[in-house]
């Protein structure tokens, strides 16, 4: 899409002039119309401004767009049109003052497809690797009804949410894999370098070596002559579980794995659960059917295993059971959120008892994680000890039983 410079004068009669992505000079007058600017004279742009965009469109292509992101512009649309600003001049300003050249570009493109006639959850649809179907579900739904300020306000406090589990649950994990690895390549070097040097040393004694420096010496013999391969063996099944894991099977069985993980599996699942739940009410809130609603949050767990349980909870409430039954049913939720989910439906305000359900598995799931580190770490300590102990056996047996044959002669 070509770049037009323009010149033109504002309700005040001021001069203004700037840049504009259209299709066409009259797409151009038409925007800088809807903005209150008087057009005087519209050009394409000199070449070296195309190839200051080229750049810019490369940088904004190599950036990525975080939850972060997606949160503030949510809460800024709120603001804005809670402030009665019509949807395109929002959109233009939020391009103009977002420092991510990536979101810049594709709100940009919202404004294009808006200006083409498109409704705001259309435009959003054709950038599915920023906007998930739960946001552009709900953006339908309010503006259908009317509340898109709503809408985005309860998507701007569910990102965030979303942002501050995903991080808490990287600060927790991020010691134990540090340490888990640390290990790891301690060993590796160990192998490699200072065990065949004492294995040296023991060969020109006539003694029995112990069981544990045998082991020792046989793995480090191992280590050196095929370190390649060992790394390459590595490297490939990296790639191999991670080709793996991007196939239907391969995620839903990852995905299964991850919740039974000792520790980490219980808060992993609480996590998913709280999201879900949340999810479901903001959609319930927003007035989406409860049917649609499932479907649509099934793909926003970010987990195979637990999508698997709520198309089953789908299932159960097409066929015209209650909530509570079918969600009993899949066996996710322990009684006392049955308990909260039955209330719920009984009184009629199950979107309201969704929100406590999804409160009460944050609150867990922030118990768990500021606890994390206490619950792993005498597992790392039991891990690294016997390391040691295997490293201290090899290496020091062998010097007892030389003291010992040094006594006797």
């Amino acid at each position: 899409m070509p770049l037009f410079q323009y010149k033109g004068r504002n309700q005040r009669g001021e001069a203004v002039r700037g840049h504009l992505d259209a299709a066409s000079p009259d797409a151009v007058a038409a925007q800088l119309m809807n903005s209150g600017v008087i057009p005087i004279d519209i050009m394409i742009a000199k070449a070296r401004e195309d190839v200051f965009g080229a750049l810019h469109s490369r940088l904004a292509a190599s950036t990525k767009i975080t939850l972060t992101d997606l949160a503030l512009f949510s809460r800024q649309m709120y603001t804005m049109l809670k402030a009665g600003v019509p949807i395109m001049q929002a959109l233009r300003g939020l391009r103009e003052s977002t420092r991510n050249p990536a979101l810049a570009s594709v709100i940009a493109s919202l404004s294009e497809s808006l200006d083409t006639g498109l409704d705001l959850n259309s435009a959003l649809r054709r950038h599915p690797k920023v906007f998930s179907s739960l946001y552009v579900n709900l953006v339908q739904v309010g503006e259908t009804t009317g509340s898109l300020q709503e809408v985005f306000l309860q998507l701007a406090i569910y990102l965030e949410r979303e942002k501050d589990t995903r991080d808490q649950m990287k600060s927790a994990t991020r010691y134990p894999i540090f340490v888990v690895a640390a290990i790891f390549i301690a060993i590796f070097i160990i192998n490699l370098f200072v065990i065949p040097t004492f294995a040296k040393v023991y060969a020109g004694f006539k003694i029995e070596l112990p069981w544990a420096t045998k082991a020792l010496i046989a793995s480090s013999n191992f280590t050196v002559a095929y370190w390649p391969l060992i790394v390459m063996t590595l490297i490939t099944a990296v790639f191999s579980i991670r080709y793996y894991i991007r196939t239907t099977e391969g995620r839903y069985r990852w995905d299964k794995f991850k919740l039974g993980i000792p520790v980490v599996g219980k808060v992993i699942y609480k996590a998913t659960l709280g999201r879900f739940t949340r999810a479901l009410a903001v959609m319930m809130k927003s007035g989406v059917p409860l049917v649609q609603g499932m479907t649509v949050v099934s793909r926003a767990v970010d987990n195979e295993y637990i999508c698997d349980r709520i198309v089953q909870m789908r299932d159960g409430v097409e066929r015209g059971e209650t909530i509570a039954r079918t969600a009993a049913a899949t066996g996710m939720f322990p009684p006392l959120v049955i308990q909260m989910i039955s209330v719920g439906e009984e009184t009629g305000s199950v979107d309201e008892l969704m929100f406590n359900v999804a409160d009460f598995y944050e609150r867990e799931v922030d118990y768990d994680i500021r606890n994390l580190s206490t619950a792993l770490q005498p597992m790392l300590i039991v891990f690294l000890a016997i390391m040691v102990f295997i490293l201290a056996l090899g290496v020091f047996l062998p010097m007892w039983d030389l003291v010992q044959v040094a006594r006797k002669g």
